[in-house]
């Protein structure tokens, strides 16, 4: 009897200790938080870029202007990590409020501003959708 109540209290401890661990938030809980907090900010994942002044994030079905601030910059400094030349594209996750430019500025349609940066990730080695101009 004492013998099968330590094996069950071992066995206990064990699965409490596997489930103590740093939880990670995952992109549906962050898509789920943007919609539950009512804050009027949105979970965009896609391809970065600034270049010269200008910065835009590339999703499967639109291009967004970024506003160049402070947290534009905290994720260009993220991103230099994983680039190997000025002008390469590195794939991002954010929280953005998005806006649509004024009519007599140039750019996209549409902007966004980054309020948080939830992930920053290392391009694919395979893409081969890379254009270079050679002089």
């Amino acid at each position: 009897m004492i013998k099968n109540s330590l094996i069950i209290i071992l066995a206990l401890v064990l699965v409490a200790c596997k489930n103590e661990g740093k939880q990670e938030v995952s992109l549906e809980e962050n898509r789920s938080k943007s919609y539950d907090q009512n804050d009027g900010l949105i979970t965009i994942k896609g391809d970065f870029v600034y270049y010269a002044d200008a910065a835009v994030i590339q999703t499967p079905t639109e291009i967004y202007g970024v506003v160049i601030d402070e947290q534009m910059h905290a994720l260009d400094k993220e991103a230099q990590a994983f680039k190997k030349e000025a002008t390469d594209m590195v794939p991002v996750t954010v929280r953005v409020r998005k806006f649509e430019k004024d009519e007599n500025e140039e750019g996209w349609q549409f902007k966004v501003e980054i309020k948080e940066i939830l992930k920053v990730e290392a391009p694919d080695p395979e893409t081969k959708d890379v254009i270079k101009l050679a002089k």
